[in-house]
């Protein structure tokens, strides 16, 4: 009994994959899978560069964008550029502020700016609005009329700008109007024909260096009068600055400024070219330069 149940089960058809079977399942795998691969790989490949192509773009945008607030911030006729070897140089003094003094007043002569003699206190109309009163600083200057020439150059830091370590008071005073105190009291050197006063926060400088490509933003340090003493990472370190990357993979850059003239305001180009993986974005931005003192 036992061995005719054997047999019974040895007669039964045996189940399961041949070799020649598996060869040609996984033959026709191979072949499926590879033509899959050719139509989703382009797809992936297209998605990788076009991310890559929007963060370069992404970059150099917002470099552009805060090197162009700081433009329209600058005080008049203090933008400045260079090329020092491999580094292209851009350098400029940040206003926080402005309003006009008092060249007349109906109340006192104590109101009013003298340009006789140095003075200690005057009123401004036309409130300073981007700062919180009562204002007190030892680190900002005051500056009217610089035309940025010889005697009339905020750079030298005479004449037509506060002395460092100037302490400006500003309080408000009579309605739509300030109180401004200096101490040490300055004589400047030129009135202002629109009686234009400007806040003056500090130097910025952006170096854009093609060797290391990138382009660093540089504040917070003291002044130069020659652009040449500036124009260095080493230089502006060791005049105290404070420096922050705005962007890598630089591959190029170029500063070109147009001072302006009476009849027309200056402009300044900035382009910047950044490039990874073979490829190289470039984007050009033009802002104009109010240089009236």
């Amino acid at each position: 009994m036992e061995r005719r149940k054997n047999r019974e089960r040895s007669s039964l058809p045996q189940k399961g994959f041949t070799l020649v079977e598996l060869v040609v399942t996984m033959t026709v795998s191979v072949v499926v899978v590879s033509f899959v691969a050719m139509f989703i790989a382009t797809p992936v490949q297209g998605f990788t560069d076009q991310s890559r192509r929007v963060k370069l773009v992404d970059a150099a945008d917002t470099a552009l964008r805060r090197m162009s607030r700081d433009v329209r911030r600058a005080l008049p006729n203090t933008i400045r550029t260079t090329t020092n070897g491999s580094t292209v140089a851009l350098e400029l003094l940040g206003s926080v502020d402005g309003a006009r003094y008092r060249a007349q007043s109906p109340g006192g002569a104590d109101e009013v700016l003298d340009f006789t003699f140095a003075d200690a206190s005057f009123n401004v109309i036309g409130p300073f609005t981007q700062v919180a009163k009562p204002f007190t600083s030892d680190e900002h200057y005051l500056a009217i009329y610089n035309v940025g020439v010889p005697g009339a150059d905020a750079y030298a830091l005479a004449d037509v700008i506060t002395p460092p370590g100037t302490t400006i008071g500003i309080a408000s005073d009579a309605p739509g109007e300030d109180r401004v105190t200096l101490s040490a009291p300055f004589k400047f050197a030129y009135e202002s024909p629109t009686q234009r006063i400007y806040l003056v926060e500090g130097p910025v400088s952006y170096l854009c260096d093609t060797v290391n490509g990138t382009l660093r933003r540089f504040a917070d340090y003291a002044v130069a009068q020659n652009h040449g003493d500036r124009d260095s990472s080493a230089e502006l370190l060791g005049a105290g600055a404070s420096d922050t990357l705005m962007a890598d993979h630089v591959t190029g850059c170029a500063f070109t400024y147009a001072p302006g003239t009476a009849e027309r305001a200056g402009m300044i180009s900035m382009e910047l070219r950044i490039g990874d993986q073979g490829e190289t974005i470039a984007l050009l931005v033009q802002v104009h330069v109010d240089n009236v003192p």
